[in-house]
């Protein structure tokens, strides 16, 4: 059953009452993710996101270079709660061994799968290239079943050469929503990440979190990446209602200025402020040794959260 006919068949079945009104995957279906209320005070956890070394692994120095399952001890053995496993640094052929295996690693070094990420890119002409645009999604989405991530960072991707706006994000909004329908059914979240693309503007990234009539797309809020504002501390305010991961950088980059410090304190504030619960993950991308500067990250995040 194609991908269309399989959200047609929901909405049929939800009308027969064959899914009730108050299913997770009927609801999905019918209108985008609100603000999130969440029950409770704020509470925050650490994790590591691979992409912090992907100088090491696409080291040509074998001496150098790492894998996912050394990745993980790194992070356990520096206090980090979670890992964020960039699915970039998967082999080539993935099996239901590898993903057995590294799943098993995480839990027997105590280390929480707080999420993992691939590449994506929706905003172009709908034809083979769209399509298989879909099938790595869902692929990948059936990893992070595997390997028991709750959510999947996704991209909107640039508008393709000699394609309108206005028609690329209707189809970014129609790829991201087929993929949100699919991850759903798994109880996975897509989080779409502010980056480049659509979504260099936090105007750019509501626009399509909005647009995607599906509850289970949501914010991956990337607390170093708007860099077309002067304002970033002002669009990250409006960004964190609908956050369901931060990446938490070290840096900001206001439009026109040098990059400077990013101020912990202050955005710890803006997530307190809506309640966040969940993972603040360390993604270092500075000029600095990533094995030095991101543990230093996350002691520096930690210290903070208790102040």
């Amino acid at each position: 059953m194609n991908s269309i006919s399989r959200r047609n068949f929901i909405r049929s079945s939800a009308l027969l009452g064959l899914v009730g009104a108050s299913s997770p995957l009927f609801t999905s279906s019918l209108r985008a993710i609100e603000p999130i209320k969440r029950s409770g005070p704020p509470r925050f956890h650490l994790s590591l996101v691979a992409y912090s070394f992907r100088d090491l692994f696409n080291s040509k120095d074998a001496t150098k270079r790492i894998d996912l399952f050394q990745f993980i001890d790194f992070a356990a053995e520096h206090g980090f709660d979670g890992v964020e496993l960039t699915q970039y640094y998967f082999p080539k052929e993935v099996t239901a061994e590898y993903l057995a295996q590294l799943r098993s690693h995480a839990f027997l070094r105590g280390v929480t799968i707080s999420g993992t990420g691939t590449g994506s890119r929706f905003a172009m002409p709908r034809g083979e290239k769209f399509d298989e645009q879909l099938r790595d999604a869902r692929k990948r989405i059936d990893y992070a079943a595997a390997i028991g991530a709750p959510f999947v960072r996704m991209f909107s991707g640039g508008v393709a050469k000699d394609f309108n706006k206005a028609d690329a994000l209707k189809n970014c909004i129609a790829g991201l929503e087929e993929c949100a329908d699919y991850a759903g059914q798994k109880g996975i979240f897509i989080g779409l990440e502010n980056d480049q693309g659509m979504t260099t503007t936090v105007e750019g990234t509501l626009e399509i979190i909005q647009g995607v009539k599906s509850k289970w797309l949501a914010a991956n809020l990337d607390t170093g990446n708007f860099h077309e504002t002067t304002d970033v501390y002002g669009d990250l305010v409006k960004l964190a209602p609908y956050a369901i991961n931060v990446h938490f950088k070290s840096q900001i980059h206001p439009k026109g200025k040098d990059a400077r410090p990013m101020d912990i304190q202050r955005v710890l504030k803006i997530l307190r402020n809506v309640n966040y619960q969940g993972f603040l993950a360390v993604e270092y991308e500075g000029k600095d040794e990533p094995l030095k500067a991101a543990p230093a990250l996350g002691k520096k995040i930690r210290k903070e959260m208790k102040a």
